[in-house]
C-alpha cells in the first residue's frame, strides 16, 4: 500500500503499488510510472522486479498488487509474461484498499506462457 502511494498517474489517476518477496527475504517495491506516451508507461510489478534483479536477486516467493479497486486487480499480459520469464509459477496476491485479497499461482493467470521450455 505504501508503494502505491509514490505512483506517477498523472493520466490515468489508476495508481498500483507492488511489493515482491525474494527467498532470501528481501522485499522490492514498486509503483506505476506513466508518460505521456503512453507506451512508455511501467506498471508497479515490472518496477519491483527489474529492482530485483538489477540488486542480484534471482529467485522469487510471491509478489503482492495492490490498487484502490472494488474488483481485485491482476497483473497485465505484459507483467505476466516478465514475471513468468524471471519468476516463475509464484504466488501472487491481488488485494485492495477495502482490505480484500486473492491469492492465486501464475499459472492460474497465464496458462499458457510462452517461455524458455518452448526452445
Amino acid at each position: 500500500m505504501q508503494a502505491r502511494e509514490k505512483a506517477q498517474a498523472l493520466y490515468s489517476q489508476f495508481k498500483v503499488g507492488s511489493a515482491l518477496l525474494a527467498t532470501d527475504g528481501r522485499v522490492f517495491t514498486g509503483c506505476n510510472l506513466e508518460s505521456s506516451s503512453y507506451g512508455l508507461t511501467i506498471c508497479s510489478e515490472r518496477v519491483a522486479l527489474f529492482k530485483a534483479l538489477s540488486e542480484g536477486a534471482k529467485e522469487f516467493v510471491r509478489i503482492v498488487v495492490v490498487a484502490d479497486t472494488e474488483e481485485l486487480t491482476a497483473p497485465c499480459g505484459a507483467c505476466r509474461q516478465v514475471m513468468w520469464d524471471f519468476c516463475g509459477d509464484i504466488e501472487v496476491v491481488m488485494a485492495n484498499l477495502r482490505g480484500g485479497s486473492k491469492t492465486v499461482r501464475l499459472c492460474q493467470l497465464f496458462p499458457h506462457p510462452f517461455g524458455s521450455h518452448l526452445f
